[in-house]
């Protein structure tokens, strides 16, 4: 199969872009480099087997003609490419709501013209302010008023999912939509916020681990490979087809407690500091208390079930950062 990777150079596109190429796939990227990394991906251009088999573009996925050029050269598109990390989208609103809605929709409306099978990554942001657990699927989408700008990336995507169903309904294109839940695992970065590789990085520097709020919010973690063999299973199975599934862990943990096992993990000397919101972003910040996923849908579809506990994960970002390659 050849397959399409937008955002193939970030943290989970290289590793999906790996997955499908171990399987035997051609494998073509799309990514404007923007807070993807040819780094991310140099080992694969320069393996052995894979090479003959990668190929790179360097472009947006706002480029119309170059878009229409990959999409009808391969047989599956997965769209990745994303504003990514509450930091970069709160310093970024308006490139991010573009790249978010003007990206998906080159991407559904070149699909549609060569039907080609679209996954659409979408994100457990949709869901909003709930605070119950676990969220499923058909849950609501709760959000704060438009004045916080934190809620427009949750809105711009749960868009992209309505163009897509909306694709797959009038035009029966066949299109996936995954939202994904907290991935996590070498090569993230802790640029954008992400919480683990800001936590680790912090914790083997020996400086303060800054617990954004009481640290009393809960979430759910999975490793990145666990993630992409869910992908690539996915958009193989036929019933996955015009459906919205979740795809996250089990483990819910309080960011307190994930900063206490990330110290332990890395025997660092740092002290844990709790910052206020207020403090760590611009006033149009809101938090969600708890987000954890059901996963019923996706144990159905494919007989899903996370490889790696949170220790495990743990283990290999520090592991990942401990290798001077983590940035």
């Amino acid at each position: 199969m050849r397959v399409l990777i937008t955002g193939g150079a970030g943290f989970i596109g290289s590793h999906l872009a790996e997955a499908y190429l171990r399987r035997g796939d051609e494998v073509y990227i799309l990514d404007d480099l923007s807070t993807g990394t040819l780094e991310n991906i140099r080992h694969l251009q320069e393996h052995e087997t894979y090479k003959e088999r990668f190929f790179v573009t360097v472009d947006t996925v706002l480029h119309h003609d170059k878009v229409l050029d990959l999409v009808g050269t391969c047989d599956a598109v997965v769209h990745l490419a994303a504003a990514v990390g509450v930091q970069y989208i709160l310093d970024n609103p308006l490139m991010s709501i573009m790249t978010n809605v003007r990206g998906a929709e080159t991407i559904l409306e070149i699909c549609n013209k060569f039907k080609k099978k679209a996954l659409i990554a979408s994100t457990s942001e949709v869901y909003g302010k709930q605070n119950h657990a676990p969220l499923k699927e058909t849950d609501y989408c709760v959000y704060g008023p438009s004045t916080k700008s934190r809620w427009s990336y949750a809105a711009s995507k749960l868009i992209d999912e309505f163009t897509a169903l909306a694709y797959h309904r009038t035009r029966k294109l066949p299109v996936i939509i995954v939202r994904l839940f907290n991935t996590v695992g070498p090569r993230q970065t802790w640029r954008y916020g992400m919480v683990i590789p800001r936590f680790v990085k912090q914790a083997l520097e020996h400086q303060p681990i800054t617990v954004y709020g009481d640290g009393t919010q809960t979430r759910t973690f999975t490793h990145v490979k666990d993630v992409t063999a869910a992908l690539v299973m996915l958009l193989d199975v036929p019933e996955a087809i015009g459906e919205v599934i979740n795809v996250g862990g089990t483990e819910e943990v309080s960011i307190m407690s994930l900063a206490e096992r990330v110290k332990a993990k890395a025997r660092s000397t740092s002290e844990i500091k709790c910052i206020p919101y207020s403090e760590a972003y611009p006033k149009d910040f809101e938090d969600m208390q708890r987000r954890v996923p059901s996963t019923d849908k996706l144990k159905q579809l494919i007989g899903y079930a996370p490889s790696m506990n949170l220790d495990q994960i743990l283990d290999d970002t520090i592991a990942y950062f401990r290798s001077g390659t983590g940035c």
